[in-house]
């Protein structure tokens, strides 16, 4: 194992982790023992819908998967029966065994389009969890006070604003934590939220009698909009099922100054690249170029070669130049111009249509139209421009 390269792939974009030399040692040990670092990740299979925020611990993962080490995803399908308390200020709703096996299964069918088959071994927590018996629960308890439960933000504004908090959620960071204990995991990987949970893996490791996994933790990503942390309700997300054309646009969407933070969390560039691409905005390079080379490098990860050659085509056709492409989505004209128009996803409402219309934001063979009514007796295809770049050919 060359550690240093390890550590310096390991760190690219990290927002915390463990001191280095319990790094290094951990990595030397494991060097020692002639074996890969079992690396953990717990999955709560309760929003199965991955997109790239979800996705920088998975990408860091196979980062290290391609160094030859190997990664245990944990299911939790027995913790997923109590949902996990972190950020929530009312006790969550426990999902059925059903619901927890079909989101585990969605879950595995999105992880493998990061992560390398050959070297992930997936397990359910309930193996292990639902074997305990009542007196090892106990056991299990007795390893974490109440102070230290309380400790966690979310627990503790709880508590002070007189809200409930049902006993059962308390046993998820313990549970969560007997994971590693489980799997004898070396380094646990989370976002920033997931902090008090992998750091009592590292405390109940040490009480059950083995050495104390190494964390690392990953910022939470903002989305397009590079202010808000990505999400599906806010839509400022790009979900890793995207086609490649609409991942390719939404990456362009992005400020200039996340371009670096979306090559350190979205792409497995090695961070001395990254760096010279810091340099290269740094001497004062067009971002607009960078950021073409930022789209082509994440589209190709979830993406053939040729899609993603065809996505920077589009682009570079469609919203560079303004102009139609040649594979241009035709629409069926169907009652009016605003039922159409709905079918192509780019607005939720026939009031948002409408302002748009009125804000000249819809072109009409390359004509700004205000009178959206007028298109309603039109008796031959026309093409149809939608914000800056999205074409539709309207078919009577």
């Amino acid at each position: 194992m060359d550690i240093e390269n390890t550590i310096k792939v390991m760190l690219k974009g990290a927002a915390d982790h463990t001191d280095i030399e319990e790094i290094k040692a951990k990595l030397k040990k494991v060097d020692e023992e002639n074996r890969p670092l079992r690396i953990k990740l717990g999955l709560d299979p309760s929003a199965p819908d991955i997109h790239l925020g979800h996705a920088v611990v998975l990408r860091k993962m196979k980062q290290l998967q391609d160094l030859g080490n190997e990664v245990t995803i944990i299911i939790g399908d027995f913790t997923g029966m109590i949902g996990d308390p972190t950020g929530k200020s009312k006790t969550r709703k426990q999902l059925t065994k059903e619901q927890v096996e079909e989101n585990a299964l969605t879950y595995q069918k999105q992880i493998f389009k990061i992560l390398d088959p050959e070297k992930t071994t997936v397990r359910y927590n309930s193996e292990w969890l639902g074997k305990m018996k009542f007196r090892d629960v106990i056991e299990l308890c007795s390893k974490c006070t109440v102070a230290r439960i309380l400790e966690r933000d979310d627990f503790q504004k709880r508590y002070t604003n007189n809200q409930p908090i049902a006993v059962h959620e308390f046993f998820y960071p313990l549970m969560q934590a007997y994971d590693s204990v489980a799997i004898k995991a070396d380094l646990e990987m989370g976002g920033t939220d997931q902090t008090f949970n992998v750091l009592m893996g590292r405390n109940i490791q040490k009480d059950y009698g083995q050495d104390s996994q190494i964390t690392l933790f990953m910022p939470l990503l903002e989305g397009i909009d590079g202010l808000e942390k990505m999400s599906k309700s806010l839509g400022n997300y790009i979900g890793i099922n995207e086609d490649a054309n609409t991942m390719f646009e939404k990456v362009m969407k992005i400020p200039d100054n996340m371009i670096i933070k979306y090559y350190n969390l979205c792409t497995d560039i090695h961070p001395d690249d990254v760096a010279k691409i810091e340099a290269r905005l740094n001497k004062g390079e067009n971002p607009r170029d960078v950021k073409m080379e930022l789209a082509s490098e994440i589209t190709r990860l979830y993406h053939s070669e040729e899609e993603t050659k065809q996505a920077k085509e589009h682009f570079t056709m469609a919203f560079q130049k303004q102009e139609a492409p040649e594979d241009i989505e035709e629409i069926k004209f169907e009652n009016n111009i605003l039922d159409t128009l709905l079918k192509t996803k780019k607005c939720t409402s026939k009031a948002e249509l409408k302002r748009l219309f009125e804000q000249g934001g819809i072109k009409v063979e390359g004509e700004k139209v205000v009178d959206y009514q007028k298109l309603n007796n039109i008796d031959k295809d026309i093409v149809i421009q939608i914000g800056k770049g999205s074409f539709f050919k309207i078919i009577r």
